[in-house]
């Protein structure tokens, strides 16, 4: 991959990640907050098996939600 389709990558996942905060509703809260989030949720995931699965529920279900509201 060359270093201006890598930079690209890096650049749309950033994005994406950032997409992903507003549409949790944590784009308001302090970055320290969300980051303080964000490594609780790590700490759970690598302690908790079954956490990533309902993690994964809580997340489709809120893309599904959103999808409706858009149409």
């Amino acid at each position: 991959m060359s270093s201006d389709a890598a930079r690209k990558a890096d650049t749309y996942r950033k994005i994406q990640l950032g997409g992903l905060v507003i549409k949790s509703g944590m784009a308001e809260y302090e970055p320290a907050v969300i980051l303080g989030a964000l490594i609780e949720a790590l700490q759970q995931l690598q302690s908790d098996p079954n956490r990533a699965a309902r993690y994964k529920a809580l997340g489709d279900g809120s893309f599904r939600q959103r999808q409706g509201q858009e149409r």
